[in-house]
């Protein structure tokens, strides 16, 4: 896979990532064989990327990156981990220098490594991103050598754009998506200026948008597919995007038309988010070997016409914008 620059953080990554929430947890049951294999399956097709949190299975996700970078050996992946969603409550005032060396140090033991290669806030309360003792705290744990660049995932572009005026982030997590087009108004223009990396979460919204889902579709108890659609365990919009099933369906069915010959719909709706050059990286995540397999097919695509890329605009705006676009 071609590799760009990663933002001014001197590494490189491939365009396509491996997002690993979902071999941690709350996507159904993936056995530990399962996730191992998925993992590797992905780096056999050439990420250099991967993305998880300490959330993720409390730490299940990590530990398998762990495992398998340690397996495979030779040079590591660039490996990307978020921090503070275990505060209880997760309030502003519990961003602490200490909360979060506590938890960057849970985090170095879980990946087996001295330092981490990048360490995110994890969609802290809004207030965070423009508090500078934040920042100055983790200014601090990086002079301590223990995260090499620190970051944000974000949940609105109002977020990205209060983090990217710190002067230390470096890069920012967003979802975009065909269901979620806002950050490419005046966001990623931002973000280009400052040389911030662009880390593309949800691409699939939740899976929408590899057109196998139907009104009929069943979710396991344990999947926030099934226990997170109105935000009853965190924001909804990491869930299919914030867009109503049904509304969403009706899109997919719009967009079908689009996806070129020979090409699945998982496949075109990441080359459709690749087409944008702030994009420096995108994460899908997968729960089998196929599934990670069929990901790295949309590095192989060729670019999406003008006409396309026009028409996937119009059915956001006509069937999806009245439903995100203000919230996020």
């Amino acid at each position: 896979m071609h590799s760009i620059p990663f933002g001014r953080t001197g590494r490189q990554t491939t365009r396509i990532g491996f997002g690993a929430w979902a071999i941690g947890g709350t996507w159904g049951e993936v056995s530990l064989d399962d996730a191992k294999a998925t993992l590797h399956a992905a780096l056999d097709e050439g990420m250099t990327f991967i993305d998880t949190a300490d959330v993720y299975g409390d730490g299940r996700s990590e530990r398998i990156i762990r495992d398998v970078l340690a397996e495979r050996g030779g040079e590591r992946p660039f490996v990307a981990t978020k921090a503070g969603r275990r505060l209880s409550p997760h309030v502003a005032e519990g961003y602490t220098g200490a909360a979060l060396e506590g938890f960057i140090d849970r985090s170095l033991a879980n990946l087996g490594v001295d330092r981490l290669d990048l360490l995110q806030l994890h969609c802290p309360p809004t207030p965070v991103y423009a508090d500078g003792a934040v920042f100055a705290a983790l200014e601090a744990i990086r002079q301590k050598g223990k995260i090499a660049d620190y970051g944000v995932s974000v949940e609105t572009v109002e977020e990205a754009r209060a983090a990217i005026r710190q002067p230390g982030v470096v890069s920012v997590q967003i979802i975009y998506n065909l269901f979620r087009m806002k950050p490419a108004e005046v966001f990623f223009f931002e973000a280009r200026a400052a040389n911030v990396a662009i880390i593309a979460r949800v691409p699939l919204a939740s899976g929408l948008l590899t057109g196998k889902m139907t009104r009929d579709s069943v979710f396991a108890a344990d999947d926030h597919r099934s226990f997170n659609r109105n935000g009853e365990a965190f924001d909804k919009g990491e869930t299919f995007s914030g867009v109503p099933f049904d509304v969403a369906l009706e899109a997919v069915e719009e967009l079908r038309a689009l996806v070129p010959a020979g090409a699945t719909m998982a496949a075109f709706a990441l080359r459709w988010i690749l087409m944008e050059d702030a994009v420096t990286v995108v994460i899908p995540g997968a729960k089998s070997p196929a599934q990670a397999q069929a990901n790295a097919v949309a590095a192989k695509l060729a670019p999406l016409s003008a006409d396309v890329m026009e028409a996937a605009r119009g059915v956001y705006g006509r069937l999806i914008a009245p439903h995100v676009q203000h919230l996020w």
